[in-house]
């Protein structure tokens, strides 16, 4: 048997090889954008706008803490007010499995609608892109899983995130979970993305400070991750490095200070940025990673992204301290005239301090030694064929670097 770092060498040169090429391609589909209304007040905003589009009827897609805390009332309110229906399903739960997916779906049918309002987190706009998708195309959300796999133009979405993370207002992607096969499933296509995004910091006043900070580093994951990797742009890098900078002036404060408007208003357009940039240059291992976490354990997408983002950029720092260096200076973590080696140590000893500050964990309590072997194949699996990663890393690399996660002998995960 060939040592790792040989069978790692010969990986890494052949697809990169791929995705350089694949690369080419993804720079020629066209992405729309969603009309952004960003500030305090702008849901309401959305539903006046949206009321004015003469919709038949309208799905808010949602969970049931939204609907009990009574966050969207400011819409609805504003959608009643210029006279247009709409029903609300309120029963999405995190990773969005398929079957309560089918449950909207049917739902949606039920009461004649024919657009979608996604209120929430992730769960609840990737949800809604799923139903979209599968209405327009008459087919279940797994067979819709993968690249551009529905004919028809999904159902016109609008999209009001209340955390500030997952990007989903912007992206092309839904990542749902089929609880059959403890999987995560992912569909794509350009046509997701929402009409119209509202960008509401009064929505996101009252997360407790964990969501805050697994959110916030969900964001970070995105921007990095699209930076770092082989498909950036100009415009893409752009993105990403804008919202690096924000989100490391942000964060924290956001996390202490919840009420604190400008911070979260910063969060979420640092959110929307970093979507922006990784719905074109995608993402890498860590979420290649995290998705095997969420489809095995239900470990919230943030708090896996936030875990294994360290651990990742360990592994990829050889063939980016470029990169990671700039990344330094735009945290503000260093002068442009340091050595590169050193500000990239100082990023990743950055992103390592504030998993710290904000409880983050080092490990991750329900990984399983048994597991592991079976996480790293589906995870590069996942990366080999679809993410543009910096520095490739075979299934045993991929092993060694989640046997790094498992919890400690007392069972309780030790802390930065």
């Amino acid at each position: 048997m060939l040592p790792t770092f040989v069978t790692d060498t010969f990986l890494s040169v052949g697809l990169s090889n791929i995705m350089r090429g694949a690369g080419f391609f993804t720079k020629l589909i066209p992405i729309p954008q969603p009309t952004l209304l960003i500030g305090p007040g702008s849901s309401a905003r959305l539903g006046h706008a949206v009321a004015g589009f003469g919709h038949k009827k309208l799905l808010i897609v949602t969970d049931s803490i939204i609907s009990k805390l009574g966050l969207m009332q400011s819409m609805t309110d504003a959608l009643k007010a210029d006279g247009a229906n709409y029903v609300v399903f309120d029963e999405i739960t995190a990773d969005a499995p398929v079957p309560l997916i089918d449950k909207c779906i049917a739902f949606y049918k039920k009461h004649g609608c024919d657009a979608i309002i996604a209120f929430g987190g992730g769960s609840s706009m990737d949800a809604a892109k799923a139903v979209a998708a599968s209405v327009a195309n008459n087919k279940s959300p797994l067979q819709l899983a993968g690249y551009f796999r529905g004919l028809k133009n999904p159902i016109t979405i609008y999209a009001v995130p209340t955390t500030a993370g997952t990007g989903s207002e912007v992206t092309v992607a839904a990542v749902i979970s089929n609880p059959a096969t403890e999987s995560k499933v992912v569909i794509v296509d350009s046509r997701l993305v929402p009409k119209m995004a509202a960008l509401d910091p009064l929505l996101m006043t009252g997360l407790p400070p964990a969501i805050t900070a697994a959110t916030g580093m969900d964001a970070l994951t995105h921007a990095v991750e699209a930076y770092l990797g082989q498909w950036g742009t100009p415009t893409t890098d752009g993105l990403a490095l804008s919202a690096v900078s924000m989100i490391f002036e942000n964060l924290l404060t956001a996390f202490k200070d919840g009420k604190n408007l400008e911070a979260r208003e910063k969060m979420a357009l640092a959110s929307t940025y970093a979507g922006l940039a990784f719905t074109r240059a995608n993402v890498g291992y860590v979420h290649a990673i995290a998705h095997q976490f969420g489809g095995k354990y239900h470990t919230p997408h943030g708090l896996a992204n936030a875990i294994l983002l360290p651990y990742v950029l360990k592994f990829s720092k050889p063939n980016v301290i470029e990169k990671l260096a700039n990344l330094a200076v735009r945290a503000k973590l260093g002068q442009a005239g340091e050595s590169q080696e050193a500000l990239a140590d100082k990023f990743i000893e950055a992103v390592e301090s504030m998993n710290r500050t904000m409880g983050i964990p080092t490990q991750l309590d329900a990984l399983r030694e048994q597991d592991i072997p079976a996480l790293a194949k589906a995870a590069c699996w996942e990366a080999h064929i679809g993410y543009p990663v910096p520095r490739y890393m075979s299934p045993q690399t991929c092993e060694d670097l989640i046997r790094q996660l498992l919890p400690v002998k007392t069972g309780k995960s030790s802390k930065r």
